[in-house]
């Protein structure tokens, strides 16, 4: 009996997901379990099992097809078995994707006279747009919105590597891109005197295992937390037109990954022990790096952090806001610094701190006092607790 292949859900909140590659053709042989194709998220690519034994009967959606969960993608079956009353039980697969409308190498390009005119008075390569008209035909408003996006002439310079613009890169591009342009965004920058946590730090993981022991991560975490509850303006959505401050306190931490970023939060990361927020750190990052968080693990976050200082390169740097909230904590480089203390020159451990915000809903004050709260529970770590 054939199996149909279906979108899976991967997460609470997935309505809808892209076919990526198939690493199966039809024809071939499929064990249960096995992968078979690679589904894409706008927080992660996750790669879809076979849900049985059999043949690769029938690949329905082509990659760059976007589906709603339940949408068909292909059929499992006995090879030579009779497959139509899997597909019209399943019903036809959604809109194609920009894939689909691409013409194969070498083939004949379809577009109305009037979109090729537009095209090459602009420079536009309409090899490289989408079709949305009959059969995938080019329109003269396909090419105007490629005029409208940057597109442009292909470039056929050599290059060391070439990477399709799609799935979780795209994504995160849309993503950056709306949020530079709704976003009146200001950022405060500020250098703050790590000795009283480094200190904390020390003393805390003294006869702790290397597994047990606090990341500097952990604890920053915990002040931010403890700073937001005193000053929640930074903590809050814009949602039309309401001005949302959260009661939940949840730190997003930016997960670089080698083609992308997540942002997995710290849910109530006020309420939580040390060592729980220490514990959650490094096992969120770690299953991150490796693919293996649940989408609704990587939801959910009301302020964000991003930590470049293990690069050791950079002190402060302007964060793009995680839309729809308000504030993001770019962190720097902690490194040793001349500063005045008490009327004297001494060498302090000094990181960048770098607090951008919204400036629809967060003014300069607040974000200041703010800042000003998180760099006094740092530099007097013992008050976090308090």
């Amino acid at each position: 009996m054939a199996t149909v292949i279906a979108m899976p859900k991967l997460g609470l909140s997935m309505k809808t997901g892209t076919v990526g590659k198939w690493l199966k053709k039809e024809g071939d042989t499929v064990k249960k379990g096995e992968a078979i194709v690679e589904v894409m998220t706008e927080k992660i690519t996750n790669k879809v099992e076979a849900p049985a034994d059999g043949t690769l009967l029938k690949i329905v959606s082509q990659k760059g097809a976007k589906l709603p969960v339940g949408g068909l993608m292909g059929v499992i079956g006995e090879a030579g078995e009779d497959i139509s009353a899997a597909l019209s039980s399943a019903g036809a697969p959604a809109e194609a994707g920009a894939a689909a409308a691409a013409p194969a190498p070498g083939g004949k390009v379809k577009i109305s006279p009037a979109a090729r005119k537009l095209a090459e008075e602009n420079g536009i390569d309409y090899s490289r747009i989408t079709g949305t008209g009959p059969e995938g035909r080019i329109t003269r408003e396909d090419v105007e919105n490629a005029i409208a996006n940057g597109v442009g002439p292909a470039d056929d310079r050599e290059a060391l590597e070439v990477q399709p613009y799609e799935g979780m890169r795209k994504a995160i591009g849309d993503n950056m891109a709306n949020s530079w342009a709704i976003a009146p965004k200001v950022t405060h920058m500020v250098d703050v005197d790590m000795t009283g946590m480094l200190a904390l730090r020390k003393s805390v993981n003294e006869g702790l295992s290397d597994k047990e022991k606090v990341s500097v991560t952990a604890l920053l975490i915990k002040a931010i937390a403890r700073a937001i509850e005193i000053k929640p303006r930074v903590n809050s959505i814009l949602d039309g037109d309401q001005v949302k401050t959260l009661k939940e306190i949840n730190i997003g931490m930016a997960v670089a990954l080698d083609d992308g970023l997540i942002v997995p939060p710290i849910k109530n990361a006020n309420t939580k022990k040390l060592s729980e927020v220490n514990k959650e750190v490094k096992d969120l990052a770690k299953r991150g790096r490796k693919n293996k968080l649940n989408p609704d693990e990587m939801v959910g976050s009301t302020f964000t952090i991003t930590n470049v200082g293990a690069y050791n390169s950079v002190d402060h740097f302007t964060p793009i806001i995680n839309q729809p909230e308000v504030a993001i904590l770019g962190i720097g480089r902690t490194i040793e610094k001349p500063v005045v203390v008490n009327g004297q020159i001494v060498i302090r451990p000094m990181m960048g701190l770098s607090l951008a915000f919204d400036h629809r809903v967060v003014d300069g004050a607040p974000a200041a006092e703010y800042l000003a709260v998180l760099i006094d529970l740092i530099e007097h770590p013992h008050k976090i607790f308090i």
